[in-house]
């Protein structure tokens, strides 16, 4: 947020988008730790002579630990901008459409995780039908609320999105960080 942005806002509204930085911060420092512990109980493979630099595991336990960093400096600065004020605390919380797209990308993401990925799809597709149907249900309330429906025009655009990031992610991943995917 600029400066004249939050110069702009209500006292009570930079304590609440202080509030809500401090509650993404605790989730991103926890997200670190778990990522950071994982990492350290993956084998280190010394049996077979590998280079400590290029064991598994270092590269996700540093970026675990970049995100702690980071998780801890959102935090400070939410601090530093009143996120334990007291009159914080009485203020209403999320509002149903928000929480509701929340439900559904979180519902969207462990569906590609449990159901797609490794059951007989290939990555590509996987990844391809998850960003496509991702973006045909998060913009459909959007659609609605201006009077419009989902267009044939509008399906295809997403598809060909989601095709295009099911190929470029299946070609980073096994072409750049030469990873197996499932």
């Amino acid at each position: 947020m600029n400066r004249e942005a939050s110069s702009e806002l209500p006292e009570i509204e930079m304590r609440l988008a202080a509030r809500s930085e401090l509650m993404q911060a605790t989730g991103w420092a926890a997200l670190g730790l778990a990522v950071l512990v994982a990492s350290l109980h993956m084998d280190r493979l010394e049996s077979q002579n590998i280079n400590p630099y290029t064991v598994p595991g270092l590269l996700p336990g540093l970026l675990g630990v970049v995100m702690m960093l980071l998780a801890g400096l959102l935090a400070l600065r939410s601090w530093r901008r009143g996120a334990f004020a007291a009159d914080v605390s009485n203020a209403p919380g999320i509002d149903a459409p928000t929480a509701r797209r929340v439900a559904l990308v979180l519902a969207l993401c462990l569906a590609f995780g449990i159901g797609l990925v490794g059951h007989g799809l290939p990555f590509w597709l996987a990844a391809a039908l998850f960003v496509s149907v991702a973006i045909m249900s998060l913009q459909l309330p959007q659609r609605r609320a201006a009077g419009r429906r989902l267009a044939l025009r509008d399906v295809a655009i997403a598809i060909a999105i989601g095709l295009g990031a099911g190929g470029a992610i299946t070609l980073v991943f096994q072409q750049v960080f030469l990873v197996r995917l499932p």
